[in-house]
């Protein structure tokens, strides 16, 4: 017997089990199969590279187009959603009514205005009308009476006095 045909032996010895059979099996085919996979696992990488480089402008480019035409328009949605669903009055509500109770104050002031005016004018009417009964009463005195001003003293008249007018 030869020398290679014994170390065939060696190398050929049958599994007692079905188990050992099944491993003998692997381990071959992954010796085999190893330096396919080596090969396979470097391409997959400069591939996953090549890729990743060329989805990184695109994706920064994206980005930046969300951020500024579509996020807006998103938040504003958002925003006047939140504001339909609400259940407490927001600001323009509040708003309304306080527009409202200010306008009501300035018209209550207007008209309190108006009617100051309008009494001045009839009490100022009828201080003229007392001042003129006042002066038809005293044209009928006589000129000695006494006088509480202190005409008698300086020896002035009633009438000479400036007169005052409302």
């Amino acid at each position: 017997m030869s020398l290679t045909l014994k170390r065939r032996r060696v190398k050929m010895l049958m599994p007692k089990t079905r188990l050992d059979q099944v491993r003998t099996q692997a381990m071959r085919t992954a010796e085999q199969v190893r330096p396919v996979a080596n090969t396979a696992r470097e391409a997959a990488a400069h591939r996953i590279e090549d890729a990743r480089i060329w989805a990184a402008p695109r994706l920064d480019r994206a980005a930046h187009s969300v951020e500024e035409q579509i996020a807006p328009k998103v938040s504003a949605f958002l925003s006047q959603a939140a504001e339909r669903i609400d259940p407490s009055p927001t600001v323009n509500r509040r708003g309304r009514w306080s527009t409202f109770a200010l306008l009501a104050g300035f018209t209550a002031c207007a008209v309190g205005v108006v009617l100051y005016r309008n009494n001045a004018r009839q009490w100022a009417d009828s201080m003229k009308d007392s001042a003129a009964d006042a002066s038809r009463w005293s044209a009928g005195r006589p000129e000695n009476s006494v006088n509480t001003g202190g005409a008698g003293e300086t020896g002035t008249k009633a009438d000479e006095t400036s007169p005052r007018t409302y």
